[in-house]
């Protein structure tokens, strides 16, 4: 199926006279987990660190979004939060109103953001129409405009023929073509590609950039929580990220050290903010008899207890790939593949270059018991495991520093004008 992209709509005289100041707009829809939020709370911290004068400002329908360290010149509008289910149903995350209503209050409360903020550039997170379509009206608003309007994809979305199908069948391809001028993959290209199943005529292939992953640091400012005594000598930091899909993972650690003792490495198991309360009782309770277990909550500045361990075990989401590697820690990668095999094709694909070690749980694939001693000979190879940056990949971890020179000539005033005259960048 091909498309031809529409043309660019006339700029109304008046629409935007030039910001004296540069604004960014960002999108994170944050219909699951933490990892939407965390990925644009990254970039944006970047573009205002490498561009001094510049408001950056995000739409999330995170609830804790809140609780991150944001740098200033950045702040958020909250709308009201959509919530999906492991089977890849989506409800109100808290309003007593149905899926469609909420949509239609997210959709005006980002229309009206657009319109009241006039960004030079918009930065849209994964999904190009939002959720259920609900940025279409915005992007058209800001093409009026003339907002340079981006998408950003991460580096595995899904298999794909099941990107094919899903995008085709809500239209998210018409409005990448028809809206977005530039089209950024948060990888490497030699590691994953993730639009290749997706029919884009070549003029929009053409505007695809891989950047690198994003490069994370530790956070300054006050601690966020004291961490156990454990942290202060080597230790495996267990991390399932916001935590809603990461109960399989913990269980099998747990289970790991009841069964075999003589796990050389203590672990901290970071429950995260949506594990169930029921779930988290009962692994405290099993927690309580094991010297070698300790146990936080959750900790907004994971970076720093991450920088501190001696290795990692991880379900494989981006935002915790990408610490992985900026922090160059040894790392065992226990994928989801339920409801999209987007860990399990990362997982796979970084343990083939040899970046990190892949176990595959056994109840994904329909067994009925994952063995405690794979585990356990899985988290006592940790300590001779070799770290990412033994692989020699070159400009893995450039993403952030690629962002900001892409947008570059479109935000200092400077870069413009050599733009300009140069013909280029537009």
């Amino acid at each position: 199926m091909e498309f031809s992209r529409s043309p660019a709509p006339p700029v109304p005289e008046a629409a935007r006279q030039g910001n004296a100041t540069p604004r960014i707009l960002m999108y994170s829809h944050d219909t699951y987990g933490l990892g939407h939020i965390r990925r644009t709370r990254a970039i944006a911290n970047a573009l205002v660190a490498a561009h001094g004068n510049l408001s950056v400002l995000i739409i999330s329908g995170s609830s804790l979004a809140g609780s991150f360290n944001f740098a200033p010149g950045i702040d958020f509008v909250h709308v009201p939060g959509i919530a999906k289910s492991e089977n890849g149903d989506y409800a109100s995350a808290t309003l007593r109103l149905d899926v469609a209503e909420v949509t239609a209050i997210r959709e005006q409360l980002i229309r009206q953001t657009a319109e009241a903020f006039r960004p030079d550039i918009f930065i849209a997170d994964k999904e190009p129409a939002g959720f259920r379509g609900e940025l279409v009206p915005s992007l058209k608003l800001m093409g009026n405009m003339g907002t340079r309007r981006i998408i950003g994809i991460r580096d595995v979305l899904d298999g794909p023929e099941i990107i094919r199908s899903e995008w085709h069948d809500k239209g998210a391809i018409r409005v990448m073509t028809d809206h977005y001028d530039d089209v950024l993959v948060y990888g490497p290209e030699e590691f994953y590609r993730p639009l290749d199943g997706i029919p884009l005529p070549a003029e929009m292939r053409s505007r695809i950039v891989y950047t690198g992953y994003l490069r994370r640091s530790v956070p300054g400012g006050i601690a966020s929580m004291r961490y156990p005594r454990s942290t202060k000598e080597p230790f495996i930091l267990v991390t399932t990220g916001g935590g809603a899909d990461g109960a399989g993972l913990i269980d099998w650690v747990i289970s790991a050290y009841e069964a075999d003792p003589g796990i050389p490495l203590p672990s901290v198991i970071a429950f995260g903010p949506f594990l169930s309360n029921t779930q988290r009782a009962n692994f405290m309770a099993r927690i309580d008899r094991l010297p070698k277990i300790d146990t936080i909550m959750f900790d907004p500045k994971i970076e720093r207890l991450m920088n501190r361990a001696s290795a990692v075990v991880a379900m494989g989401g981006y935002n915790t790939f990408c610490e992985i590697l900026s922090f160059d820690k040894p790392a065992l990668l226990v994928p989801r593949s339920r409801p999209r095999l987007e860990q399990t094709i990362r997982a796979a694909r970084a343990a083939e270059l040899g970046l990190v070690r892949m176990l595959a749980d056994p109840m994904e694939t329909g067994a009925t018991l994952r063995d405690p001693l794979v585990m356990a000979r899985a988290l006592t190879a940790l300590a001779d495991q070799k770290r990412p940056s033994e692989a020699a990949m070159p400009g893995l971890l450039d993403g952030l520093a690629r962002i900001s020179s892409h947008l570059a000539p479109h935000i200092e005033p400077s870069a413009k004008t050599a733009s300009a005259a140069s013909g280029v960048g537009g």
